[in-house]
């Protein structure tokens, strides 16, 4: 993802808002931000493009705010995926060995194999993750280069997402003059931008509460094993408020940012709100409402959506696989109560994560807003080879890295 100049660029494009992040790789490998720009998203709606000029016009907007900042032009970037219904399925494939010891060209057949579980006309290859590798069913194996036995097999996570929603993003980003050197999904990002080791080693759940979407990304054994998008976010909290007080959206939103909560107090039916009503002029009719009438339109609609991903994660079987942490994150999870009430409907300990791991990241966008762009940055600086940055490859995307270690490198120059 690197420029001549050992620069790293991410653009996240969300349902509502772009943002773009640039890094310089430092002496010692780690990334340090010198290029930030976020604008207003139009042409999105529920992480789906609907107006390819409209996107086109808040990423050119993004990407010339963050190279301004940076004394830089970008040539390639990593793109998140929330459109298309991105979901994901395991698949286990064993080769014969014969008992001769695994060589790459072993694995390079198996994981063909692995991938081949995904042909689909309708839905694109996004990730094809090696989780594990077996030897004669010992499990466990992180690189089984070198060993010997009768069977190799491997546990592969795949995850794909409609061709046309992502062909449209795909479309958009071209139309920038930017290549796309790496596509990840955003709760993946997410994760890699919030969560710490011992959490994905021990198993977690990271979720993503986006403005369009909210999207959910299981770890465990220190590997990406579920992933899954519900359509509600943020948004549809705002709306539901526009529509239940009669008020505008760009009121309804600050509202929501100022006064919103998830949890209901004592003290909401003392605190009164004055509320401008759809269609009157500035200094036209306006209603007054009690705080609570405003936290009742708020709190199902964030039940709900706390229910759904509890619903997707039992339906998958990964309740139980995921442990009982939960990292929340992104713009919609920072309203007042939110870690409270997941807590409540997921009967899970839940905390609030924002990046961490990045140099020169102003606090204004270290929240958890931004944690899907900085989990581009940090995918780029494992899953990207450096001598490969900067420089358009047909194969680039497919996420196969497996981030395990001296395999992993190789999985990605070979896939």
């Amino acid at each position: 993802m690197a420029t001549r100049n050992g620069l790293i660029a991410a653009v996240d494009v969300g349902t509502t808002k772009v943002c773009c992040f640039i890094a310089r790789v430092q002496d010692d490998g780690a990334p340090r931000i010198v290029g930030i720009g976020h604008q207003l998203a139009r042409g999105m709606r529920n992480g789906a493009v609907v107006d390819m000029e409209e996107l086109e016009t808040s990423i050119r907007a993004s990407v010339d705010a963050a190279e301004e900042m940076a004394g830089e032009r970008i040539r390639t970037v990593a793109i998140n995926i929330s459109g298309g219904h991105p979901g994901s399925n395991n698949v286990k494939v064993e080769v014969a060995m014969n008992g001769h010891a695994v060589n790459e060209a072993d694995i390079r057949r198996m994981l063909e194999h692995g991938r081949a579980h995904h042909e689909s006309a309708e839905r694109e290859l996004i990730h094809a993750i090696p989780v594990d590798y077996t030897i004669d069913g010992n499990e466990g194996i992180k690189d089984p280069r070198g060993m010997f036995g009768d069977r190799l097999g491997v546990a592969i996570h795949i995850i794909s997402a409609g061709i046309g929603p992502v062909r449209n993003l795909s479309t958009v980003v071209n139309r920038c003059h930017l290549d796309i050197e790496a596509r990840v999904v955003s709760p993946y990002a997410a994760g890699l931008a919030c969560l710490v080791d011992d959490e994905k080693e021990l198993g977690v759940t990271c979720i993503d509460m986006g403005g369009g979407t909210t999207s959910i990304a299981v770890f465990h054994g220190g590997q990406l094993i579920h992933t899954d998008v519900i359509s509600v976010g943020g948004a549809h909290v705002t709306s539901d408020i526009a529509r239940g007080l009669s008020t505008p959206l760009i009121h309804a939103e600050r509202m929501k940012t100022l006064y919103g909560s998830a949890i209901p107090s004592a003290a909401d039916d003392r605190e009164i709100l004055k509320v401008p009503l759809v269609g009157e002029d500035e200094d036209g009719a306006s209603n007054q409402v009690p705080r609570s009438m405003l936290i009742q339109i708020i709190q199902p609609r964030l039940e709900e959506t706390f229910e759904l991903v509890r619903s997707h994660l039992e339906q998958g079987g990964f309740d139980k696989m995921a442990g009982r942490r939960v990292v929340l994150t992104g713009g919609a999870s920072q309203m007042q109560g939110v870690r409270e009430l997941a807590g409540l409907v997921l009967d899970k300990q839940v905390r609030l994560g924002r990046p961490v791991g990045l140099q020169g990241l102003p606090e204004a966008t270290g929240g958890p807003a931004f944690s899907t762009c900085a989990g581009l940055i940090r995918y780029a600086m494992v899953h990207v080879p450096a001598p490969t940055r900067g420089k358009r490859s047909a194969g680039a995307g497919d996420g196969s890295g497996s981030g395990l270690g001296r395999l992993g490198s190789w999985l990605k120059r070979n896939f």
